[in-house]
């Protein structure tokens, strides 16, 4: 129970981020439509790859370190799905 509401809430939280970042991009870079489709991913994506060493660094010695890895491995695929929900339609706007 505890991980679906997990999971909804990481969902709620990237597109809550996704919405403000593009509506934010669409203010500070008015006329440069590829500049706010690159920065709508760049500021919402974060990365596996420096995440789960991070975490491991910060708590090498706690039994639970899984569970504190746990919403990054969530949010990475999340990311990667709505991404590529969204891609036709940014592309498009792009065009």
């Amino acid at each position: 129970g505890d991980i679906f509401l997990m999971i909804a809430l990481q969902f709620v939280m990237l597109s809550f981020v996704m919405v403000l970042a593009w509506t934010l991009l669409r203010i500070l870079f008015r006329n440069e439509p590829k500049l706010q489709a690159m920065g709508l991913f760049g500021c919402t994506h974060k990365t596996v790859a420096m995440g789960v060493p991070l975490i491991n660094a910060i708590y090498e010695d706690n039994p639970m370190v899984g569970l504190y890895t746990l919403p990054l491995l969530i949010w990475h695929p999340m990311q990667l799905v709505l991404g590529t929900a969204m891609a036709p339609r940014v592309a498009a706007y792009v065009k």
